[in-house]
């Protein structure tokens, strides 16, 4: 993976440096980052490891709390005026958006998010996190707040090495729409709330 390009970016949330990577098959990740990660610092750095989610963040779907701890983190990361948000291509818990739509479906029909992934055969969680560790190891961040709810990207990190990491909540508001999505994160994908 190599750093393809950089620019400073203005958002609804504040400037961020933009960084695309790209990995030897072509496949692009996104970061946005604040801050100097140059200089040595035993502050600990705030990190948001994302999976897209097109559905809320385009256009604006109520089924998840994707969008909302987007913008925290983006917010979050404005305030402490130093943080790195890695946003991998992994919509639906890496089953790909078709697929999710699917599950959507599934979903209306009385299927949980992770039963309606296993009708389609796809394990509850295809998501995996070497190119965000990969990317840490780029900016050298060493002592971590890793915001997630998900046990999955706390293993990874710490696996990657990652001597610190201290973990933050994301704490998105709860609808109609999104609540027993959230409730089965929790029970049966072991998500921390």
């Amino acid at each position: 993976m190599e750093l393809y390009s950089q620019s400073r970016i203005p958002t609804t949330h504040g400037n961020f440096d933009f960084s695309i990577f790209k990995k030897e098959d072509g496949e692009e990740i996104t970061v946005l980052s604040l801050g100097d990660f140059n200089s040595p610092s035993s502050d600990e750095v705030f990190v948001r490891i994302h999976s897209e989610c097109v559905t809320s963040e385009v256009f604006g779907s109520l089924k998840c709390d994707c969008k909302e701890q987007l913008d925290l983190a983006l917010k979050e990361i404005q305030s402490r005026g130093r943080g790195i948000l890695i946003y991998l291509k992994q919509e639906g818990r890496g089953i790909g958006l078709g697929n999710k739509i699917k599950a959507y479906h599934l979903q209306e029909q009385g299927l949980d998010t992770v039963e309606a992934n296993h009708q389609l055969g796809f394990d509850t969680d295809l998501r995996e996190y070497s190119d965000a560790t990969e990317i840490l190891k780029y900016f050298k961040v060493d002592n971590v707040s890793l915001n997630t709810n998900n046990p999955d990207k706390i293993a990874a990190v710490k696996k990657a090495g990652v001597s610190k990491i201290a973990r933050r909540p994301s704490i998105a508001s709860r609808n109609i729409f999104n609540s027993k999505y959230i409730d089965t994160k929790k029970e049966k994908c072991g998500h921390l709330f």
